[in-house]
């Protein structure tokens, strides 16, 4: 299933959809959670775009991998070019938008990967893993610093994060992401999840919000 990017009134935005760059244990509470260490650098991986489903509508999950764990990340849309080691001024003025996202994973299956020391893509690049609400543009967020981040789940609270936890801040983040890979326009960054991860199920009734900023109701199907 394809997705485009948009703006929270419903403008589309003029790119295509490119990569997803995630990055892993970026708040310490969800590294606690979850028994991993902290990192000392930031932890990435990419998603294909392929991957990426709109969150309006609702949202399928897969049936037969075992436990799909929801993980609540703030998006980042990059609209210029960044490569090497940009500055501070040039990163946010290539951020063109932030959005609520879900970062999906295939938590049995991550295990036995991880287990083997194999690569997670199987677990965190199936298709629909990357579900994405529509942005705000970039202007309309004063600091990155502090962006609030929420997910209720059947009418309960299950994760309430804010980047000024972050590990590593949303801009130090994608400097850093330049430092090993260009992004483009086009080009998300997924910035990690607060603590409070769980599976989801069939049914389950989702509010997902960047708080102050935009809030989204979906359902998985």
């Amino acid at each position: 299933m394809s997705y485009q990017h948009q703006y929270i009134d419903g403008t589309p935005i003029h790119f295509s959809l490119g990569k997803v760059v995630c990055v892993g244990r970026n708040y310490a509470e969800h590294a606690k959670e979850l028994n991993n260490p902290v990192p000392s650098e930031p932890l990435l991986f990419i998603k294909p775009g392929s991957c990426t489903v709109p969150l309006a509508g609702g949202f399928a999950i897969p049936q037969d991998s075992g436990s799909v764990h929801y993980e609540a990340e703030i998006a980042v849309l990059i609209g210029k070019p960044l490569s090497r080691t940009p500055s501070e001024e040039e990163v946010l003025d290539a951020i063109s938008g932030f959005a609520p996202a879900l970062d999906l994973t295939l938590r049995d299956v991550q295990a036995r990967l991880k287990e083997k020391a194999y690569p997670w893509e199987i677990a965190k690049s199936f298709d629909g893993a990357f579900v994405l609400a529509p942005f705000v543009p970039g202007d309309a967020i004063q600091d990155p610093r502090d962006i609030g981040i929420r997910l209720s789940i059947n009418g309960e609270t299950r994760q309430d994060g804010n980047s000024r936890d972050m590990l590593y801040p949303i801009v130090p983040l994608i400097q850093a992401i330049c430092g090993h890979f260009s992004l483009q326009p086009g080009d998300v960054v997924s910035t990690g999840t607060p603590s409070g991860v769980g599976p989801l199920a069939s049914g389950d009734q989702l509010q997902l919000e960047l708080i102050g900023h935009s809030q989204f109701d979906s359902h998985v199907l």
